[in-house]
């Protein structure tokens, strides 16, 4: 998957730099975030490979804004990376990489402290899923049988978020009692400090 075809899926009818990067955050930031400084160069790389045109206009606001808008070599292109299967990838957690070698600390106090953590921070973003996912259920009666096409097939990306981000936090709750046992068969004479309980529910 490549930020390029994400921004040709989002651009729907003409939007600007700003409006794509609030495309984002609503519906693809919990697996795909980009930075304005990551989506204008790509926009003019893709301005540049023919697939998507540019016009300013006028802004209420201020100066005027370039607007982008898709053209048919863009959606052939969208439909071409869409139809040429699942993309699967190597994922990356920089976390996971920390966790492989937290015996540099030798210290398990400081392990638990970073799994506490590490789960306070995967319920906190699962917290803004469940809120975007309430109120898609609060604006259409038969959620989530009645969405619309364009926002049913981000539901279900959503869901996967949820699920993955509860079994992350799973797997905490089992590290942090693996630590504790650990911490529990030290021998005698070993300093141990107090051990905070589990942050957030």
């Amino acid at each position: 998957m490549s930020l390029p075809h994400i921004l040709l899926g989002l651009l729907r009818q003409p939007a600007s730099g700003y409006d794509l990067k609030n495309s984002v955050d609503e519906y693809v930031r919990h697996f795909w975030p980009a930075e304005l400084s990551q989506i204008y160069p790509t926009l003019k790389r893709l301005e540049s490979a023919g697939w998507l045109t540019v016009k300013s206009e006028a802004s209420p606001r201020g100066p005027e804004r370039r607007v982008y808008e898709t053209t048919e070599a863009g959606h052939e292109e969208l439909q071409r990376w869409l139809r040429s299967g699942p993309q699967v990838g190597n994922e990356r957690f920089e976390y996971l990489a920390q966790i492989a070698f937290m015996d540099e600390l030798g210290s398990l106090e400081e392990a638990r402290r970073f799994m506490v953590t590490l789960r306070a921070r995967l319920i906190a973003r699962r917290a803004g899923l469940e809120a975007l996912e309430t109120g898609w259920s609060q604006e259409w009666p038969d959620f989530p049988h009645d969405l619309p096409d364009h926002e049913f097939y981000p539901h279900i990306n959503l869901r996967m978020g949820l699920l993955s981000l509860a079994a992350k936090i799973q797997w905490c709750d089992e590290s942090i009692e693996r630590i504790d046992r650990r911490l529990e068969l030290l021998p005698e004479g070993h300093a141990k400090e107090p051990l905070s309980a589990k942050e957030g529910s």
